[in-house]
């Protein structure tokens, strides 16, 4: 391993799986909620929503993991990098979010 102070510190893919699951679990478990409330709407055009958007929410967990655990792990920096990849999380859910309603139709 290189001892230089600006080589990044290594990582395994495995160390991704759990921030991924994490941020494609919690949109989720509120779609299922929002689906099981209401079981006499459920149409197939859902399954698009059902499955991208966990995807985004993976996509930003593994974000604010790097960031904030990885990238800038001490000081206002780590602060600074929470800040930002909680927001750039949100964007990720967002983004998916349009995405899997475009596709089906039903974003106005």
């Amino acid at each position: 391993m290189n001892n230089s102070p600006s080589a990044l510190p290594s990582f395994h893919w495995k160390d991704l799986m759990l921030p991924s699951f994490i941020g494609s679990s919690l949109p989720l478990a509120w779609l299922l909620f929002i689906l099981l409330t209401k079981e006499d709407l459920f149409e197939t055009w859902m399954f698009y929503p059902l499955t991208i958007i966990p995807l985004g929410g993976a996509v930003g967990g593994i974000f604010f993991y790097l960031m904030g655990f990885l990238w800038f792990p001490k000081g206002n920096q780590k602060l600074i990098a929470v800040i930002f990849s909680t927001l750039m999380y949100f964007v990720t859910l967002w983004i998916s979010a349009v995405l899997a309603f475009a596709i089906t139709g039903h974003w106005n």
